[in-house]
């Protein structure tokens, strides 16, 4: 009751604030602690998902960026005040309103301390973020600031220290439950169990994540990486499992997230997760069946494209609507179709042996050295040949690893036989299997590896 009167009283300031010309009588109505506690009760409920309070949060984001900027040293002699001042900076903030407001305040070491620490976080200065907050433990600070702390300070140290910073993450979860910071810090312990391998982990806090989060207008970010970690962590987490954490979700979400799955299951070629995957996402629930989706049809082809199948895969890749694909996935149907085609296709004839010359008996001569250019086994190298695995990057935004880098080819000596380059070249280190259709599904592979550089985003 409490909070839904302090939100009331708060609608009718933002109403008067920007209905009347005196729009600084909010602000000034308003002791800087009483604005922010009100921006962190909108906050909360965007967390929740309420997505109409989002304009709500801008509006007072400008207004207590106002009041802080207009307040002098004697507002900052209430501890509140300036406690406001740093919640307000770890929320968002403007770092230049919070400089210039830290520098007009008196307060002790400690507070000062966490100031500049959050400046130099808010500036884009990490190590000395890093080392102004070392010292400072948030479960000594009063909670709706050591919460927020201890989030900033988990933020941080999740790359370098990633066992401290998922438990920092859950000293501001248990500091500031049901909140908007409880949900960032479940969204970054997601994160960084995948990173960690923590399979127990990410499994917990995506648990957690869709029970209390789902809606949330940051959810996405939350699905970038839990479809990341589906796929890094697929030894791991079981099907089972898998399927109790999305069916928390609504039928229209656990569909999307299952083709998403599918289809970097398909492209990294974990056939038996994209079948899994592909399988749920038609399934749907309650009667209605997702089964004339294309995306499904198409990530399902794609784990297949080069089974014993292949016929009935390119039978289903032939009906899939095109006009109902995005870009991306469009590109992906030709890439899939055309990996289809080369499997069937019947296989170059090999090179016609020539009788092999009579020997004719010379003089001993000395022995020659291998002709310049020639590798291993004295054949000269094929002229044209590149590297097949450029550098890419991944449907999930991040950076794939990379094949070595091939050196370049130099050029065939003069009297060498020419050589017709192959329409997609292998590197001279990696030669074909003798055997035609080895080789074929040997390029194959290697084909469907390069898919994920012709994706974009992944599907909505």
């Amino acid at each position: 009751m409490r909070r839904a009167a302090v939100t009331s009283r708060l609608i009718g300031l933002l109403l008067l604030a920007g209905g009347y010309p005196s729009a600084g009588f909010a602000q000034d109505a308003l002791q800087p602690y009483q604005l922010v506690r009100s921006l962190q009760l909108i906050q909360d409920r965007i967390a929740a998902g309420d997505h109409a309070a989002l304009p709500m949060q801008a509006k007072l984001l400008e207004m207590v960026d106002a009041r802080l900027r207009a307040a002098d040293a004697k507002d900052f002699n209430d501890p509140k005040n300036f406690r406001a001042l740093l919640v307000y900076g770890m929320s968002g903030g403007n770092p230049v309103t919070v400089e210039a407001a830290t520098s007009r305040a008196t307060t002790d070491p400690q507070s000062l301390a966490v100031a500049n620490g959050v400046i130099d976080y808010l500036s884009g200065r990490p190590g000395e973020a890093i080392e102004a907050l070392k010292p400072i433990d948030p479960m000594t600070l009063p909670p709706d600031l050591g919460a927020f702390l201890a989030l900033v300070k988990g933020s941080l140290l999740a790359g370098d220290q990633p066992a401290a910073a998922l438990g920092l993450l859950d000293e501001a979860r248990l500091l500031s439950p049901g909140t908007l910071v409880e949900e960032a810090a479940l969204r970054r312990s997601v994160g960084i169990a995948v990173a960690q391998g923590d399979a127990a982990r990410f499994a917990l806090a995506s648990t957690q994540y869709v029970e209390r989060y789902l809606y949330s207008p940051y959810a996405s970010q939350f699905a970038d990486s839990f479809v990341s970690g589906v796929i890094a962590l697929h030894m791991s987490i079981s099907q089972d499992k898998l399927a109790d954490i999305t069916s928390m979700m609504d039928s229209e979400r656990e569909k999307v997230i299952y083709l998403r799955i599918a289809r970097r299951a398909a492209i990294d070629g974990l056939n038996d997760l994209s079948a899994f995957a592909s399988a749920r996402a038609e399934q749907g629930r309650d009667g209605n069946t997702n089964q004339d989706d294309p995306r499904a049809l198409l990530y399902a082809s794609l784990s297949t494209v080069t089974s014993g199948t292949i016929e009935d895969v390119r039978a289903k890749l032939g009906k899939i609507d095109r006009s109902r694909l995005s870009e991306g996935d469009r590109a992906l149907l030709d890439a899939a179709q055309a990996i289809a085609g080369e499997v069937v296709a019947p296989p170059a004839p090999l090179p016609e042996e020539k009788p092999a010359p009579v020997a004719v008996k010379q003089p001993p001569a000395p022995e020659t050295v291998a002709a310049q250019g020639a590798d291993a086994s004295g054949l000269p190298p094929v002229e044209g040949a590149i590297a097949e695995h450029p550098a890419v990057t991944s449907a999930s935004g991040g950076p794939a690893t990379s094949a070595p880098e091939t050196p370049a080819v130099a050029a065939a000596p003069a009297d060498a036989a020419t050589v017709v380059q192959a329409s997609a070249p292998l590197p001279a280190a990696s030669p074909e299997p003798a055997d035609p259709t080895d080789a074929a599904m040997t390029k194959t592979r290697r084909q469907l590896d390069l898919i994920d550089q012709m994706l974009g985003a992944a599907p909505k």
